[in-house]
């Protein structure tokens, strides 16, 4: 008994060191092992070599976030970016469905309205839990409770995440994407007597959460799935305050977790092995991404030049890029065109002389050959904008519908500037004293767009624009209708992406003075917007909002539009997006139509990649 002891114990040791081996070198091992000799059974023990076989390597996604992401709070993210890498951790109630939009089931299981649609009751899952990623182990864990039992997503987190976002303290942004739920405007504008527990969201159980509206809301179930309502780490939050972000301290439940994050560098996740919903889980997802290492390049030419170096799986194609692309052999079999339903526009600060007057944002607007830009800057199949929201939106006018009274005029556009200028007292030259300016955000794109527009009001105005540009981040708190006047440039680009495919996600929340972002300081009664002075626009956007009738609600939204590009020509609708990327042929990746990309639906030929890429 006592050699069959030590026969097993020195087996153990060897089958440890095996065990422990993580390089190709080969390896020193000590193997004990009982052969016959002379009839009998004896233990022999020899030294030998053995190359261990190495751990597979994890399936990696490089893709090019595109900037330093502004936040991962799915409470404070506003931009595409920030939508994006919240996206990856977080679950909402809902998602749309990558090919057809359609919403379908995520956290929630299930829902329903109650009659007349202004209460929705949503059922949640009971298996998806909060996890955290071990910086010291490379490890992601599960959150346990004071039990001891993995701590579950539940309807209690729901309701935190949605009064957080609404609470005035956190200063959220997209705020008033959640005015639809009962009280939430009036908590978030600090109404006087309204409280958090006013506002019309209850967990009323664990794992059921009801929301009561202000009015009922066909597209509802469209913003439950929201970034703003995904539920966040109450207890975390409080704890790491705005900290909470970083790797080693986020808690999410989403399908990735965050690994690393170096500001202005990269932000790299890994595969949440305990996410249900992995087919290795039981559930029905069969992306086999384990890793997304995320760059963060504005330069879209360099990001391309990486692509063609097999650094970066899928990116954006150039403007300067775009023949060349659609000609090349290989690169158009590569290339992806398609609608996307976003609107690109130049927005006028409306309370910042001289586009305080109507009649020099329509010189503006009536100076710039839209045609002409998609034809021979942008390249990629645009359609020129002359309204808001895209075809596909409920609601928005067919494309070309205000083309008439807003036309490409360069004529009428210089006789409203000479009029304005008449009136006023000045001629060109103290015009140009003003020193009006257009702001972008860092991209070759914009800053060529820019550049291509600044020359028509150049050549159809004779007004000279100055052109600057500031990183995404510090761009977007420069617009912000609170920022002191002075420091606002006259002129903005912004891009508008479906959060739902409803006009009131569009006219309404980004335009309206009461509610919405309204960036353009429509209505402002002083320098920073805190007082506002309602618009036949925003009553039309209000009563569209709770309109009833399909019928009724489109034809109040026309008005809405018409008076938003015609009457006040409050802004610069400019094209309707594009997609225009490249795949490398050993991905497999869809292009969904709403939400944040789908990284854990995608799926590499990880063999294929490696013989690319000489790995």
């Amino acid at each position: 008994m006592k050699k069959i002891a030590i026969l097993v114990s020195l087996l153990i040791v060897a089958g440890l060191l095996l065990a422990a081996c993580g390089q190709q070198a080969p390896q020193t091992v000590v193997v004990t092992q009982v052969v016959e000799k002379n009839g009998e059974q004896v233990v022999v023990t020899q030294v030998v070599e053995v190359t261990p076989t190495p751990p597979p390597e994890p399936v990696t996604l490089d893709i090019n976030w595109g900037t330093e992401p502004p936040t991962a709070d799915p409470g404070l993210a506003t931009d595409t970016t920030s939508v994006a890498v919240a996206g990856q951790m977080f679950m909402g109630l809902t998602k749309f469905n990558p090919k057809t939009g359609e919403v379908e089931p995520w956290l929630a299981t299930s829902w329903e309205a109650s009659e007349g649609g202004a209460v929705y009751t949503f059922h949640l899952r009971k298996d998806v839990p909060w996890v955290k990623y071990n910086t010291a182990t490379g490890e992601v864990e599960q959150v346990l409770d004071d039990n001891g039992n993995p701590r579950m997503v539940n309807a209690h987190d729901v309701e935190y995440a949605v009064k957080r976002t609404l609470d005035p303290a956190t200063a959220s942004d997209y705020a008033y994407v959640l005015y639809i739920i009962k009280n939430g405007q009036a908590f978030n504008t600090g109404a006087d007597g309204v409280t958090a527990d006013d506002v019309g969201v209850k967990a009323l159980d664990d794992w059921t959460v009801q929301f009561t509206l202000e009015s009922p809301a066909g597209f509802f179930p469209a913003i439950a799935g929201m970034w703003v309502v995904s539920p966040v780490p109450q207890w975390v939050i409080e704890a790491a305050g705005e900290k909470w972000t970083e790797p080693g301290t986020v808690v999410t439940n989403g399908p990735y977790v965050m690994t690393e994050w170096v500001h202005g560098s990269e932000l790299n996740m890994k595969r949440n092995p305990y996410w249900p919903l992995w087919a290795a889980n039981g559930g029905d997802i069969k992306g086999n991404i384990d890793v997304i290492h995320g760059v963060m390049i504005t330069e879209e030419s360099t990001a391309f030049a990486l692509y063609e170096n097999n650094e970066l799986d899928t990116t954006g194609v150039p403007l300067g890029e775009m023949d060349r692309v659609k000609s090349d052999p290989e690169l158009s079999k590569e290339y992806y065109n398609a609608p996307d339903l976003c609107t690109y526009y130049y927005g006028f600060v409306n309370n910042k002389p001289p586009f305080d007057d109507v009649r020099v944002r329509k010189a503006f607007a009536m100076a710039v050959d839209k045609q002409s830009l998609v034809d021979n800057v942008l390249k990629g199949g645009q359609t020129p904008a002359d309204h808001f929201a895209p075809p596909g939106i409920f609601g928005a006018p067919d494309p070309g519908a205000f083309s008439k009274e807003m036309p490409f005029d360069p004529e009428k556009a210089k006789a409203l500037l000479q009029e304005y200028l008449d009136e006023k007292g000045m001629t060109l030259d103290d015009f140009n004293a003003l020193g009006i300016t257009l702001m972008h955000n860092t991209s070759e794109s914009h800053a060529k767009i820019a550049a291509a527009i600044q020359q028509m009001w150049k050549d159809n105005l004779g007004v000279d624009v100055k052109v600057e540009n500031q990183e995404w981040k510090v761009y977007l708190d420069t617009i912000k209708k609170t920022t002191p006047l002075d420091e606002v440039p006259h002129i903005f680009r912004l891009g508008w992406c479906v959060d739902y495919p409803d006009e009131n996600n569009w006219v309404y929340e980004v335009f309206n003075n009461t509610a919405g972002a309204n960036r353009l300081r429509r209505g402002c009664v002083d320098a920073t917007c805190t007082e506002v002075k309602p618009m036949k626009f925003d009553e039309l956007t209000e009563q569209a909002k709770v309109e009833q009738d399909p019928e009724k609600r489109k034809e109040l939204y026309y008005e809405a539009e018409h008076e938003l590009a015609v009457t006040e020509a409050a802004y610069i609708p400019l094209y309707f997006y594009v997609i225009n990327t490249v795949t490398k042929p050993w991905l497999q990746r869809d292009y969904p139509p709403l939400g944040a990309p789908n990284y854990w639906d995608w799926v590499i030929d990880w063999n294929a990649k490696k013989a690319a890429t000489g790995g």
